[in-house]
């Protein structure tokens, strides 16, 4: 299966960009008469024959529309520290994309190594594994944002932080949280949040959460609660 993706996609015909349409022709060889899927993101997927196999501009007609392709039955946005070494934060980016993910926002705290992201290059990481996992949802990455400033936005749903501070009312995500619903979850960098920040997310309605006795890295945590949440909505 070749897929494609086409966020602009908008009418019965559509055009590859030149990047794609190399691809399609000179990598994949493929001609007229080939038949291949496109997702535009939003959750529409198509089947579409090639009609025009230009390696620069390569011509498909719309065979067959399906919406809300594969629609999951909840919401995750998933706030985290960016890694020092962006490599990792790469990684986490591609396997939370398979499993499934909603929305990523990179947060910048106390003890942050890396406080500069450069977010189309995540982006791209991102795209290549929709269409590897055959996703019609491509998640969203915000740019990268103040852990304060994070906290004043709004949200409607469960939202947790997760941290290495001893407390006793940490619990478990499946203590936490009720399926088919929203959920945003706070993950810090490699030295923890703050005690400081810990408690100002406490006070604007975050309940603490522990992930277990291990330490785990920031991208080992955050794919770690992504596959939790999914299990507990699956």
């Amino acid at each position: 299966m070749h897929i494609f993706y086409t966020p602009d996609i908008t009418q019965d015909t559509y055009t590859l960009n030149e990047e794609e349409s190399k691809h399609c022709v000179r990598v994949l060889r493929l001609s007229v008469g080939a038949v291949v899927n496109l997702v535009d993101g939003r959750g529409g997927f198509y089947t579409a024959e090639i009609i025009s196999d230009n390696p620069k501009k390569v011509g498909l007609s719309i065979l067959k529309v399906e919406t809300e392709f594969h629609k999951r039955n909840h919401y995750l946005h998933l706030a985290v520290a960016p890694t020092k070494n962006i490599d990792r934060m790469e990684w986490f980016l591609e396997k939370a994309t398979e499993i499934g993910i909603d929305e990523v926002t990179p947060i910048i705290t106390d003890r942050s190594e890396r406080r500069v992201v450069k977010g189309d290059r995540l982006s791209k990481v991102i795209t290549s594994a929709v269409k590897q996992s055959i996703k019609a949802y491509h998640p969203t990455l915000n740019e990268a944002i103040s852990f304060n400033a994070f906290l004043n936005l709004p949200f409607e749903g469960s939202k947790l932080i997760a941290h290495c501070i001893d407390e006793e009312n940490k619990k478990y995500i499946s203590d936490l949280v009720v399926p088919h619903h929203k959920y945003l979850i706070l993950i810090g960098p490699e030295g923890d949040f703050s005690p400081e920040e810990v408690s100002l997310a406490l006070n604007k309605g975050y309940k603490p959460l522990t992930l277990g006795d291990n330490r785990l890295r920031t991208e080992t945590a955050a794919l770690s609660v992504c596959f939790e949440i999914n299990y507990l909505n699956r």
